[in-house]
């Protein structure tokens, strides 16, 4: 399962957050192509993430957020819950399925708008707060058929704003005891 350049390819999908909206939203990345799990003694095959790399950008341009951003919102890459493509408002998240004790969340990270950050002194000094990420050592493996990009607003966006996540993804053999660990971690 080691990180290597003639293994790992890239994967991605987005979402776009509307203004003025509060709850979440989702964009479902469909894996079934990449996750193979046979029955029997037969190994299967399992989508080892790495590295997910999270873009907030201004939607249809990709310029950088506003400066008069005063939104906030918590996003991360939730293995197998199968929501499918559901706009901003469209999802009221419990707190326990974007934390970081979930089995399910692959990568999480907060942001904070540029104005949100002037008008609130406990705000982190950066954008951008990463909560959990997998690694080239320890990637998170997903044996579900999706991974779905999900946000939960915080502070209703100012503007428009497109949430990007590109994944660093290689297909990985898995014995059976292993894929059964894992089926048995990542159910809803």
């Amino acid at each position: 399962m080691a990180y290597n350049l003639k293994d790992v390819f890239y994967l991605e999908t987005q979402a776009t957050i509307a203004a003025g909206t509060a709850n979440g939203g989702s964009a479902q990345l469909d894996l079934s192509s990449y996750v193979d799990m046979p029955r029997g003694r037969a190994k299967g095959t399992g989508l080892a993430i790495y590295k997910a790399h999270f873009i907030t950008s201004q939607p249809g341009n990709g310029e950088p957020i506003d400066d008069a951003e005063a939104g906030s919102f918590r996003a991360g890459l939730v293995a197998g819950a199968g929501l499918g493509d559901l706009a901003t408002g469209g999802l009221n998240i419990a707190s326990s399925f974007m934390g970081q004790f979930s089995s399910l969340v692959v990568s999480l990270y907060d942001f904070y708008g540029p104005k949100s950050m002037i008008a609130n002194a406990s705000t982190p000094t950066t954008m951008y707060n990463n909560i959990l990420m997998p690694s080239i050592d320890v990637p998170y493996v997903v044996v579900r058929d999706n991974v779905c990009l999900v946000y939960d607003v915080g502070d209703n966006m100012t503007s428009a704003t497109e949430l990007t996540v590109r994944l660093e993804v290689a297909e990985v053999s898995l014995d059976q005891a292993t894929l059964n660990q894992l089926l048995r971690t990542q159910t809803v």
